[in-house]
C-alpha cells in the first residue's frame, strides 16, 4: 500500500470559504445581467439564483466542497490553480527521485483525485517506510521529501499555501521515532535547506515536471489526454 502525500489540502481548505463565495457571486452575477437579455422573468432568476446558492451550501456540507474546487478548475482562471498544484507535486516527485522513494502515482487536480478516490486536489503516491519507527537516516529522508512541494510552491510563487497534510504527516513520523521536539524541529529545518539547494539547482527540471504533469491533469467538460 503507498503513502499519498496529499500535497495541497490546506491550499483547498484555506481557499474553500473565498473561493464558494466567488462562484456564487459570479454566478448569481451572471443570471442577474443575462436572465432579462434572454427573457427570464424575476422569479425564475431568483429560482435560480437560490438553486446556485443551496447547490454550493450542499457541496460544501456534504462533499467538502469539491465540486466547487472540480468548477474551479474548469473555469479561465483554473489553470493558474493547477499550475501551482502541479509545481507542489513536481517537488514532492524530483526530491523522492534523489532519494531514491519509487513514486506509484502523482495526481494533479481534484477531478483526478476524485477518480482515485481522494478527497483532495493533488497526491503523490509513495513506497511506505519499511517501519513505524524510522532511523535517523530514514527520517532526514522523509523530511526532504515531504517538504518538497512547499519549498517548490516557494521557489516559484514567493510562497507555499499548501502541505498541511505533509506537514502533519512529518510530524506523527517524528513523533514516533522516539526523537525530542528540539531536534525533530533542527533536523527539518536542516531538511528544508537541503531541498531548497536541490531545487534551486534544477529549477528548470521542475518546471518541465510541473508542465508535463499539468498537461496530463483532466478537467470538466475537456478531454483527459488520450481521449478522444
Amino acid at each position: 500500500m503507498a503513502v499519498a502525500i496529499a500535497a495541497v489540502p490546506s491550499a483547498v481548505r484555506v481557499a474553500d470559504e473565498p473561493l464558494r463565495a466567488a462562484l456564487a457571486v459570479a454566478l448569481v452575477t451572471a443570471l442577474a445581467v443575462l436572465g432579462p437579455v434572454v427573457g427570464l422573468s424575476p422569479w425564475w432568476i431568483t429560482a435560480a439564483c437560490a438553486l446556485v446558492l443551496g447547490g454550493l451550501t450542499l457541496d460544501a456540507a456534504r462533499f467538502g466542497g469539491r465540486g466547487g474546487h472540480l468548477l474551479a478548475e474548469t473555469l479561465p482562471g483554473g489553470l493558474s490553480r493547477l499550475r501551482r498544484i502541479a509545481v507542489h507535486e513536481a517537488g514532492h516527485l524530483l526530491i523522492a527521485e534523489a532519494e531514491a522513494l519509487p513514486v506509484s502515482q502523482v495526481l494533479v487536480g481534484s477531478l483526478a483525485c476524485l477518480r482515485s478516490g481522494l478527497n483532495t486536489a493533488g497526491s503523490t503516491a509513495l513506497e511506505p517506510p519499511a517501519a513505524a519507527k524510522l532511523g535517523l537516516a530514514d527520517l532526514r529522508r522523509w523530511s526532504r521529501v515531504l517538504q518538497a512541494g512547499q519549498v517548490a510552491e516557494q521557489l516559484v510563487y514567493g510562497d507555499a499555501i499548501g502541505g498541511a497534510d505533509d506537514r502533519a504527516q512529518l510530524g506523527r513520523l517524528w513523533g514516533l521515532s522516539g526523537h525530542d521536539v528540539a531536534t525533530a524541529q533542527r533536523e527539518q529545518r536542516q531538511a528544508r535547506r537541503e531541498v531548497e539547494l536541490a531545487l534551486r539547482a534544477q529549477q528548470d527540471r521542475l518546471s518541465q515536471e510541473a508542465e508535463g504533469l499539468l498537461a496530463r491533469a483532466p478537467r470538466l467538460w475537456r478531454p483527459s489526454p488520450g481521449e478522444g
